[in-house]
């Protein structure tokens, strides 16, 4: 007779498949030089040989509201469509001279509207409204799903990697810095830190 405790063999290796699933979290600090703080820098994982990514289903959000893109930088996998909302009571429009965007121009739409975007190649769109001058955004499109930004101090972490060897590369609107490789246990975490100056 078998016990109401009893686990066939798949179930019990898909339990133990789960149990045993490896992944660590890159941490570290951004000290920047020539900007008012170390916030809104991308960091993420490069191209990683032989693998691709499906990006999400569900759409990745950018707001318009008080006059300003929230948020100012945002990093997505190649392939992701990205839903704009315009939560202010004016009318506002969206448009990148970038060629990653397609040179797209999204038109212009009133408060409680969405217009959609998918962004289908690597590199960074600034984003600009031609309403509003003083308005801009940039999204970040990268070819892992694996990137974090900073918060002012400087701080990010990325979740969830793999282990394995990878290079770790950083992007800022208006400084630089340079890719640093690291390895990535299977539990636990590794750091890596940047400077980026002019």
């Amino acid at each position: 007779m078998r016990s109401k405790f009893f686990l066939s063999l798949p179930v019990l290796l898909s339990l133990s498949a789960v149990s045993t699933v490896a992944a660590g979290d890159v941490t570290g600090k951004i000290t920047a030089r020539g900007a008012r703080d170390a916030g809104n820098a991308v960091v993420y994982i490069e191209k990683i040989t032989g693998k691709t990514f499906t990006p999400p289903k569900e759409p990745a959000a950018m707001d318009q509201k008080d006059m300003t893109f929230i948020p100012h930088v945002l990093p997505i996998l190649v392939g992701t469509t990205v839903a704009f909302l315009n939560s202010d009571p004016v009318l506002h429009n969206i448009f990148s001279p970038d060629a990653v965007a397609d040179k797209m121009n999204l038109g212009s739409w009133p408060k409680g509207q969405t217009r959609d975007f998918t962004f289908k190649k690597p590199g960074v769109a600034a984003l600009l409204c031609n309403v509003h001058p003083e308005m801009s955004a940039y999204i970040v499109v990268v070819e892992s799903p694996y990137f974090a930004v900073s918060v002012k101090d400087g701080s990010y972490t990325i979740k969830n990697v793999p282990p394995g060897k990878y290079t770790l590369q950083i992007w800022h609107e208006k400084l630089k810095g340079k890719p640093v490789e690291v390895t990535v246990p299977e539990t636990g975490s590794v750091t890596a830190d940047f400077l980026i100056a002019r």
